[in-house]
Parts: structure tokens; C-alpha cells; sequence
């Protein structure tokens, strides 16, 4: 009732609109003095013309928008449909209305001067509608918020495209931001001085530490949503010296999503900082093979499984089995899953990997075909300290999986694994290298079978907010006021953010061959020091000053620089730009086979020091030597000193 009631009244003020429109016409041909003739003519002609133009206009679509949020597409919609009427008014006043009621044909000077009245009329009721509802929401004069805070924030908008027009918009539509754009800073020189929405581009991205103490800014806003990481990160590095906060606009893909809207500005995040652009993939296409699907993801629980469920319940699978030894974790996902994926048929399994009664009877049960193996141990330190653990788990837990997987032979097997796999220095990395092993093992017996079952690994470097991942242990640390902990000043590491991390899995189930070893191309490694610096700094805090910065000593098991590759890997590029495939030779399939004999007979299963020396057997590379150089004196860290070292 409302709907109508509003297009009831639409088309009563139109009405008056086109009246005034057809009379200030006449008015105008006949400067003010209408002959009589006309007019008594009129009464007809208004009936004839308001009913076509308003069903014109209703065949336009004018009484189905919201012209409160009018803008130039809406403009020049109106433009047209005014046109049609007018020529559909002058059309039928010729053919049907003129000749049938015997009436004197009305000035042909008309038509035109009434088509402008109408665009003028008709246009301003409409974007009058928009101008309200700015007014209402407090933009008044000037562009000034009338409920604005006694004392909002001078803002500084970086980027004088589309992203920082809807930015400044926000900030004066919504005074709870309170938020006040003073200007904006870009670097295309075409838009120096000029204007938008009465804010001025004050300069260049180097002019930033000037501007912020001519204007008093309190806030910079990097409005930016689609910049590459590294250009985010050098506009960070100037705001650093500043000493004002920085916020940014969601991404490009969270607005896209819905998942946020542009009023939602947040605090800039490392995920924002990454040394390179995010890799993005069609997913709709690359997933196609989850559709009608039974699919298993084991370790559903955590970071990365947790995340692969919210993708994998996106393209419809049959059902979904999610499996999980950790109670509370299980019970999160799949209430989470339930809520945003009610159509889904899930099925929650309390199970352990290590236990082939478990996996038996789930794969009796579903007969997945599509396994994603996340389940693992991977906290390096831990497994150091049970060495068996990582032995249980990670390889003889990927052998009961993918061996189940196979003799109920399931289409596509995906393991996750990690680029501490590559020249492993711990147990973890070993663990997870052998289960790569073990992957590859399999695939090459079905392919010795003539089976039709794939199975491939997806490798990759440290997730940004996953379980385990440094940057929540930093987050936490500056919450407690420090200090920071790092263990060495020059460790680096590759970092990839959890979305991407995902999409990497599905793709390499989709396009799998069996055998490979999927990598990420990373791009540069980053500075685990220069992460914990500007997390403080991003924080509003100075490192060394407001948060004391440690270095811990390297823990047993790490190195200093990760890798993606071995030295007697092949590697080759795929379809997908910066994916690539890592190819094993003979002679390591035979020492995972080897390997495996040991583990499947008890070898190192229960007992620490057998699991650490059958590690050790078939990885040299582990280095038992750092758990002594872990065990040195903590050293605070001066800031002074540390920029002499970097």
C-alpha cells in the first residue's frame, strides 16, 4: 500500500508538473496573453497529454527509483523519457487528437518550450528529493554537517578518485563519523588544485607531513580500496612521521561482497601492507568441479579449514562433511555455516586423523570425492618438544586419509602443506615434507593402477591471521603494553592472507593432473622486525618508546629465510599468472616410500627420540645445533639501533 500510495502521489505532482509545463508553454508563446480560443480547446488537450506522458514516464521506470539517491545516470534518464513524451504528445495530438475532437492544432512552438519546462520541473522535483535528504542528514551549506560533533576531526583523504569521492560524502553524510575532510592528496597532476565537492587537492602524497601541521589534521583516510600493497605501504611509510592516525577504506572486494559498507572506515592492517599485489582468481569457474559434490575437508576447524568451508558451501555442494578432533571448533563452523548456508547439507564429524576406525567410517559413510586434507600439527616449537606427535599426526594422519581416500576412490585429494616443507631445519617442516611424500606416493600408485584419482599438495608461506601466525601474537603483546617479541632482527618470511591462501587449495583441485605440488609466487619476503614495527606504529604507539621491541633468539627448528622450492625440484608455470608447480624426481618418491615403511611400522610413532632420528635419517637438513643457540640471553632492542642495523 505504501508503494502505491507513493506512486499515487508521483503521478498527482507530475500531473501538476506537466500542466504547468503545457501552460507556462503558452504563457511564454503568447507573452502572457492566451487567446481564447486555445484555452477553451485546453481542457481536452491536458487530459490527452498528462495521461501519454505520465504512461511514458511510468514506462521509463520514474515511479520505481529512489531519487533521494539520485545522480547523473538518473539525469539523463529523465532527459530521455521527457524527450519520448514530448514526441509521443506530438504524434498522437496530430494523428488522433486534433482530427477526431475538430480542434485547432495548438502553436507548434509549444511542444518545444514545454519540453524544456518539463526537463526543468520534472528533473527538479526529482533531484530536489536527493538535496532533502543531504539537507536531512546534515550536509547544509557549504557542504558543513548541521549535526555534526562540537569537535570533529580534520581529515586527510588520500586519493581524489572514486573510492575518496564516496569517502568525503560519507564523512558528511554520517556525523557519527565525526570526521571533517579538509582536502585531498593525489598524485596525478591533472587534479592539482582542483575541487571536489568543494574540498580542495591540496598536493602530492610528499606533501603530507606539510599539510598535516598547516591544517591541524587529526585523521588521514587512504581511500585507495584497489592500490597494489606496496603503493599502500610507501603512503603508510610518509604518514608514519606524522604522528596522526591512519585509517583506510575496506577493500574493493569486501564492498563488493556487502561485507562492510564505505562508512566503515578501519584502522590500516598488515593484510593492507603486503610487498605485493593480493592474488585474485575466478573462483566461480576454478571451483565448478565442487557442484554436486560430496566433499570431506578435514581439520574444518581451524584457520585455514574453517575459511575453505565458507568458500567450499559458496558453489553447492552436495554435502559437506567436516571433520574435526577439537570440540569447540567443530561446534563454531558448522553453527556458522548453518546460519549463513541454511540450504547446505553439512555433516559435523568429531574425529581424530590418527585413528583408522575414524576415517573408516567417515568415508564409509559420505564417500567423499573431493578431500581437502588441513588437518595438522604446526606449531614449530611444539613439535620440536614431541617430535612423535608431528610423526602420528602430520604423516602417519595424511597416510590413514589419503590411503582411505584412494581405496574408496575418491576423485580429487588436495594436502595442505607449507614452505617449511622446503630444506626442512624442523621437525614440523619435516613432518609436512614427508607428508608431501606420502601425497605423491599414492598418486603414483593409482596412476600405476590406472585409478582415476588425483592427488596433489598446495604449499604456501606464513597466513596472515591464521592460528599459529605471528601477527596475533604481536596484536596481543602490544594490548598488554609489550614488549614485542622477535627472535632474530633479520628473519624474514613470505606472508599470504587467508582468502588467498584458500583459493590457492580449490584451484589446485581443479586443475590437477595428480603428483604436483602447487606454489604461490609470494613475492618478496618481509622483515618479521619491520611487521612488529609498524603494527606498533599502526596501533598509534612508537616502537621502542611507547612498546619495547625483544629479540628472543631464533627458537629451535627456525630458520632465518623460508623457501618455496628444493634444489631438486623442476619447476614450471601454469595457466594462472604467479601459480606455479613444483615437480618431484624418482629418487625422493623412493625415500618416501621408504619413509612411510618405517612409520607404518610403529617407527617413531610413540617415541621422541625414534621420531626425531627417523627425521633426521631422511632430512639432513634439520639442524639440531639451534636449540642450543635459541637458549641465549634476551636483548632489548634500542630503536636507534635497529634502524643501524636494517
Amino acid at each position: 500500500m505504501e508503494r502505491i500510495s507513493r506512486t499515487v502521489v508521483f503521478c498527482l505532482i507530475d500531473a501538476l508538473i506537466i500542466n504547468i509545463a503545457y501552460l507556462g508553454a503558452f504563457l511564454l508563446r503568447f507573452d502572457g496573453a492566451i487567446p481564447g480560443e486555445y484555452l477553451v480547446n485546453y481542457p481536452a488537450f491536458a487530459v490527452s497529454v498528462t495521461v501519454i506522458t505520465i504512461f511514458v514516464y511510468y514506462i521509463f521506470g520514474f515511479y520505481r527509483k529512489m531519487w533521494q539517491y539520485a545522480s547523473i545516470r538518473e539525469m539523463y534518464n529523465v532527459l530521455l523519457g521527457v524527450t519520448v513524451a514530448s514526441l509521443v504528445v506530438i504524434a498522437a495530438a496530430y494523428i488522433f487528437i486534433y482530427p477526431e475532437a475538430a480542434m485547432k492544432p495548438m502553436p507548434r512552438s509549444i511542444y518545444p518550450i514545454a519540453w524544456l519546462l518539463n526537463i526543468v520541473f520534472t528533473g527538479g522535483s526529482r533531484f530536489g528529493m536527493r538535496f532533502l535528504r543531504e539537507y536531512r542528514n546534515g550536509t547544509g551549506k557549504n557542504g558543513q554537517s548541521a549535526a555534526a560533533p562540537v569537535n570533529p576531526k580534520q581529515a586527510l583523504i588520500v586519493g581524489a578518485g572514486e573510492a575518496g569521492a564516496m569517502v568525503a560524502r560519507e564523512m558528511r553524510s554520517h556525523p557519527t563519523l565525526a570526521l571533517t575532510p579538509v582536502g585531498f592528496i593525489d598524485d596525478d597532476i591533472r587534479k592539482q588544485g582542483l575541487d571536489l565537492y568543494n574540498i580542495p587537492v591540496l598536493g602530492r602524497r610528499e606533501d603530507i607531513p606539510c599539510l598535516v601541521g598547516e591544517y591541524r589534521v587529526d585523521e588521514i583516510v587512504i581511500a585507495m580500496p584497489s592500490a597494489p600493497g606496496r603503493k599502500i605501504r610507501e603512503i603508510v611509510e610518509i604518514c608514519k612521521g606524522t604522528g596522526v592516525g591512519v585509517k583506510t577504506l575496506p577493500g574493493v572486494y569486501d564492498l563488493i561482497d556487502g561485507k562492510v559498507s564505505v562508512s566503515q572506515l578501519r584502522d590500516v592492517q598488515l593484510e593492507d601492507l603486503l610487498g605485493r599485489d593480493p592474488v585474485q582468481l575466478d573462483m566461480d569457474r576454478i571451483a565448478a568441479y565442487l557442484k554436486g559434490k560430496n566433499v570431506l575437508v578435514t581439520g574444518a576447524g581451524g584457520s585455514i579449514g574453517s575459511e575453505l568451508c565458507r568458500h567450499i558451501a559458496r558453489f553447492s555442494p552436495k554435502t559437506l562433511v567436516l571433520l574435526d578432533n577439537t570440540e569447540n571448533n567443530l561446534f563454531d563452523i558448522e553453527q556458522e555455516l548453518k546460519e549463513h548456508f541454511p540450504d547446505i547439507k553439512q555433516f559435523p564429524e568429531l574425529a581424530d586423523v590418527r585413528k583408522s576406525c575414524h576415517i573408516k567410517r567417515v568415508f564409509e559413510l559420505y564417500h567423499p570425492q573431493v578431500v581437502f586434507h588441513a588437518a595438522a600439527y604446526k606449531h614449530v616449537p611444539m613439535m620440536e618438544r614431541f617430535p612423535e606427535h608431528a610423526v602420528d599426526n602430520n604423516i602417519y594422519g595424511t597416510y590413514l586419509v589419503a590411503s582411505t581416500a584412494k581405496k574408496h576412490s575418491c576423485e580429487t585429494f588436495v594436502f595442505v602443506s607449507t614452505d617449511k616443507a622446503v630444506n626442512p631445519t624442523s621437525v614440523m617442516g619435516a613432518s609436512k615434507r614427508a607428508a608431501e611424500l606420502v601425497v605423491q606416493h599414492f598418486n603414483e600408485q593409482c596412476k600405476e593402477e590406472n585409478l582415476n584419482s588425483r592427488f596433489a599438495a598446495v604449499r604456501f608461506g606464513n597466513v596472515l591471521g591464521s592460528r599459529g601466525s605471528v601477527i596475533p601474537t604481536f596484536k596481543r603483546q602490544i594490548s598488554d603494553g609489550g614488549p614485542v617479541t622477535v627472535t632474530h632482527p633479520d628473519m624474514v618470511r613470505y606472508f599470504m592472507t587467508i582468502p588467498e591462501a584458500v583459493q590457492l587449495i580449490i584451484q589446485a583441485g581443479s586443475f590437477a593432473k595428480g603428483g604436483e605440488i602447487f606454489v604461490l609466487d609470494m613475492g618478496e619476503p618481509v622483515r618479521i622486525l619491520d611487521l612488529a614495527q609498524d603494527l606498533i606504529r599502526l596501533s598509534g604507539l612508537t616502537p621502542g618508546k611507547d612498546i619495547e621491541i625483544k629479540i628472543t633468539g631464533m627458537r629451535p627448528g627456525e630458520k632465518l629465510r623460508e623457501e618455496l622450492f628444493t634444489d631438486q625440484e623442476k619447476m614450471s608455470a601454469t595457466k594462472y599468472r604467479r601459480i606455479f608447480v613444483a615437480h618431484d624426481g624418482d629418487n625422493c618418491l623412493d625415500d618416501g616410500k621408504l619413509l612411510l615403511e618405517k612409520v607404518l611400522q610403529g617407527y617413531g610413532v610413540n617415541d621422541a627420540d625414534e621420531a626425531r632420528n627417523l627425521l633426521n635419517n631422511f632430512f639432513p637438513t634439520i639442524n639440531p645445533m639451534l636449540k642450543q643457540k635459541s637458549e641465549q640471553s634476551v636483548l632489548t632492542l634500542n630503536l636507534t639501533h635497529v634502524y643501524e642495523e636494517a
